[in-house]
């Protein structure tokens, strides 16, 4: 019988390394909430005639980021998506077959976009510079804000403001009578 040979030290083995090849994990569905991450409990949806190039001039004069777009026959966008400030303004081309119609169309607004910056005089300016008209110059109010109006080329109306100081109600009370006494 033959014998072998051991050496004084033991050693142990290693551990042999198993690679197991399975198919990568499926993520787990997102869970809706009832208001979508991003958004807020009202958001805009105007209609617009010329959709895409209004999503070019929010972003030259609001600093927008375009976040979605949806194509939709000829040309148009059936939805789109974009971002200003902290928040979302959800656009779409005139559709006849929906009765979607926008200012233009007719012949007015009688909605106003408020939209809130740090600087209203700056903002203002990049409006009216990108193709914006002036409605209402900027001025400060008896409420505290720096505010103006200005209607973009495809006759949405935006109020652009900075909050300048905070006034009681009282306060305003007595500067909207200080107004109305001009």
């Amino acid at each position: 019988m033959a014998t072998r040979k051991t050496k004084s030290k033991s050693r142990k083995a290693a551990p042999r390394k198993t690679v197991r090849r399975t198919a990568p994990k499926k993520a787990a569905p997102k869970k809706a909430t009832a208001v979508p991450r991003g958004m807020h409990s009202i958001t805009p949806h105007i209609v617009v005639d010329g959709a895409a190039a209004a999503i070019d001039f929010y972003k030259k004069a609001f600093g927008a980021i375009e976040r979605m777009r949806m194509p939709g026959e000829g040309g148009r966008l059936m939805h789109a998506s974009i971002g200003i400030g902290d928040s979302t303004l959800m656009l779409v081309d005139e559709m006849p077959q929906w009765n979607a119609k926008g200012p233009k169309t007719l012949a007015g607004t009688p909605v106003t976009i408020h939209l809130y910056v740090q600087d209203a005089d700056q903002t203002f300016a990049e409006a009216i510079a990108a193709g914006a008209t002036v409605k209402m110059p900027l001025a400060d109010m008896f409420w505290g804000d720096r505010y103006g109006i200005v209607v973009d080329p495809f006759g949405h109306e935006w109020a652009i403001a900075t909050q300048k100081r905070v006034v009681t109600p009282e306060e305003m009370l007595e500067g909207m009578k200080k107004m109305k006494s001009r």
